[in-house]
């Protein structure tokens, strides 16, 4: 008795295994994807430069700039850049978003300092 109870065991555990089925999948949840939050591009030397040209008639022209974020999480930017055949960074001007636009803040400031 205990050597037919002994083969029929591995064919009840084969039963058993093999009647079980695969948890079924999880349905996939819907997801409604973020609104795209507008944004100006990033200002650039020739955006610079025409700012400056517009804010600081008299000025020389802009010969180069680069700006950065003023910090993590900011809404300013900060724009180094020369005048004239000065290729050096030697005057900042800070840009804020306004309007739909970048503008040219403190201007009174900036164009003393291109004067």
């Amino acid at each position: 008795m205990k050597k037919i109870a002994l083969s029929l065991l591995p064919f009840t555990v084969l039963m058993a295994a093999c009647g079980e089925e695969p948890a079924p999948e999880p349905a996939p949840a819907e997801t409604v994807a973020p609104e795209p939050i507008e944004s100006l591009p990033a200002p650039d030397q020739e955006l610079f430069a025409t700012l400056h040209a517009a804010a600081c008639p008299e000025a020389k022209p802009v010969n180069t700039a680069v700006c950065r974020r003023a910090g993590m999480g900011s809404e300013d930017v900060i724009c180094e850049y020369g005048l004239g055949d000065d290729e050096y960074l030697r005057n900042t001007a800070t840009l804020t978003a306004g309007d739909g636009e970048w503008v040219l803040t403190d201007t009174e400031t900036v164009c003393a300092a291109g004067a």
